[in-house]
């Protein structure tokens, strides 16, 4: 999978070059074309930016920078646009972006791009969520992140991605490692029983109840079976059980 990465500052990428994407490079399962969008200017000073028609606040990318830089790309594939007028990422988009051969990300600066680079070039608008940061590179690096997690050897266990919190739309059950007993809180039975069955189940309702409690919007969607809903009311009680037992 190659994807190309364009940007004002293209040295924010090299934080790519760690931990799990940056082993998936060096396997060749991905690779990082890296464009410096400063290369493309055309005037002496090499500005990237010039003053909106009609005012307002801030400066604008200009599009023929940008459209210069997507031109010198051999691999274009679908080009995304970080934007806060984006549509929001989630784990559905990230794996099915991970499925393109070629993609094209570019990160925006400043007060926004010229709308009509947008028109002409964008495939597709994404938000990494509902608030703004000083450029789009770092979004870049999570999108990539995001995105190569979902291709098929990048992650020791193919099995991984499948089961990250949203993975079903819900949050990830509580996990524990040793010791068994930490400052008095020790370890649910359950997961030193040895019974798979049991423990799947715990897991499972366990991560029902992490969702209602942290994510209340996502468990709203879950469509629960009558089992279900009696499996977690149980698994509820039984925790303020124990709460009752501590006080």
């Amino acid at each position: 999978m190659n994807i190309n990465l364009i940007g004002v500052f293209p040295e924010i990428y090299d934080a790519l070059n760690y931990g799990v994407v940056g082993r998936a490079i060096k396997e060749k399962i991905i690779s990082i074309n890296k464009v410096d969008l400063k290369k493309f200017s055309t005037n002496k000073h090499k500005t990237l930016d010039d003053k909106p028609y009609g005012g307002g606040e801030g400066m604008l990318m200009s599009p023929i920078p940008l459209t210069n830089a997507v031109k010198s790309l051999d691999k274009k594939g679908t080009l995304i646009l970080l934007s806060p007028q984006g549509s929001r990422f989630n784990h559905k988009k990230a794996k099915e972006l991970s499925e393109h051969n070629n993609l094209t990300i570019i990160s925006g600066r400043y007060e926004g791009i010229d709308q009509r680079f947008i028109d002409n070039e964008v495939d597709e608008e994404i938000s990494l969520g509902d608030y703004v940061i000083s450029g789009g590179e770092i979004a870049g690096c999570v999108l990539v992140d995001a995105i190569s997690r979902a291709k098929n050897g990048v992650l020791g266990n193919s099995k991984s991605f499948e089961k990250d919190s949203f993975a079903n739309g819900m949050l990830k059950h509580h996990s524990y490692t040793k010791p068994e007993n930490f400052l008095g809180k020790k370890v649910p039975k359950v997961l030193l029983s040895g019974n798979h069955k049991k423990i799947q189940e715990w897991k499972y309702i366990n991560s029902l109840w992490v969702t209602k409690q942290k994510r209340p919007d996502l468990f709203n969607e879950l469509q629960l079976s009558d089992e279900e809903m009696v499996l977690l009311e149980q698994y509820i009680s039984s925790i303020k059980a124990l709460e009752g037992d501590n006080d």
